[in-house]
């Protein structure tokens, strides 16, 4: 998922690797999204085991993945389900050795042994979500919401006031899920139905493609309705009383960014340890406190969510989980493509 960071929080993580020539201490070498962690975490991990991290950062996926296959080695990633799936058909991580993780049995159900890694032979979560609309409560009546789902992006009482998450993945997964299709679907039909669905919504409703933008827009209700990924809707939701975040019944996308370990790994050890480390109830609820997203620490949830919770009453905070229709995405090369094609042809337009 393409993490967005949280207002006022501008913060480069690139830690750089250190210059001192004599410094000997093991060193970590991480690879994740940006800004989708504390910076404090880093220090006190690097105090606690007097070692030193080197924190580098992408902004999709796929940049990851080229990196990777560049032959750049990382000690741990954090990629999202479906590209774990690739790595490890493709032989590229290293079993983790879950009795080095004692953690792990602090993990909430449903967000372990999912389908791109059964049994977390390969992969241990580290932040969960859906993707789900945010709209205004003053001017967009929840009935209505709750009523068209995903088809609300194609009400042209709204026309002009929508942000769309400029994702090809994303937007297809709402096109099918709004057509009653599965979001994995490799039926060519179904993928030409959802995507003259995407170009009626571009044709009629003028809507505004965004990335990391859509946050500071919505706080200043520059629109009505956006695509929102849960964990940045949680955050705008506590800067502005007026937004609410609806997962549609039609389904969505249930996502898990997960930390791997690559198989030219040269600290198993150290990186083992790193895992563990995110997972401690104390550091996992400090990280989604900054971060803004899903612990997928059944304590820390509990705590973030529950009474007094700094997530109380959040809706966006306590995304759906065991709903039959929300899917996660698998991966396929050859569809990726196909969609991207899609996606650009109908921006274009």
């Amino acid at each position: 998922m393409k993490k967005i960071i949280k207002l006022g929080a501008v913060l480069l993580l690139a830690v750089t690797m250190f210059g001192c020539s004599g410094d000997t201490k093991e060193q970590l070498k991480v690879y994740s999204w940006g800004v989708y962690i504390d910076p404090e975490i880093i220090t006190e991990f690097e105090n606690e085991y007097d070692v030193k991290v080197i924190y580098d950062t992408f902004e999709s996926n796929e940049q990851m993945y080229t990196k990777l296959m560049g032959g750049e080695k990382y000690d741990v990633l954090v990629p999202s389900d479906y590209m774990i799936e690739r790595l490890i058909a493709e032989d590229q991580l290293q079993e983790v050795d879950l009795t080095k993780i004692e953690n792990f049995a602090g993990l909430m159900e449903g967000v372990t042994d999912l389908s791109y890694d059964p049994g977390n032979k390969y992969s241990v979560p580290y932040f969960w979500g859906t993707v789900g609309l945010l709209y205004n409560t003053t001017a967009v009546d929840q009935a209505v919401v709750e009523q068209q789902g995903w088809n609300l992006l194609a009400n042209t009482d709204y026309k002009g006031k929508v942000f769309i998450y400029d994702s090809e993945r994303d937007v297809f997964m709402i096109a099918l899920k709004a057509l009653g299709y599965s979001m994995n679907t490799v039926d060519q039909a179904e993928i030409d139905e959802a995507a003259a669905w995407l170009t009626n919504v571009d044709d009629t409703m003028e809507p505004v493609y965004v990335t990391d933008d859509v946050i500071d827009a919505m706080i200043a209700e520059n629109k009505d309705i956006a695509v929102m990924y849960s964990g940045d809707a949680a955050y705008i939701m506590t800067e502005n009383e007026d937004m609410n975040f609806f997962m549609p019944e039609e389904g969505t996308n249930l996502w898990v960014d997960a930390m791997v370990i690559p198989k030219e790994s040269t600290n198993v050890e150290l990186a083992h340890a790193w895992i563990n480390y995110m997972l401690d109830e104390e550091v996992a609820a400090t990280n989604s406190s900054y971060v803004g997203y899903t612990s997928p620490v059944q304590a820390v949830y509990d705590e973030m969510s529950g009474v007094g919770g700094e997530y109380e009453g959040n809706v966006a905070y306590i995304p759906r989980l065991g709903y039959e229709l929300d899917e996660t995405f698998h991966n396929n090369e050859d569809i990726r493509k196909v969609i991207a094609d899609l996606w650009t042809r109908i921006k274009s337009n």
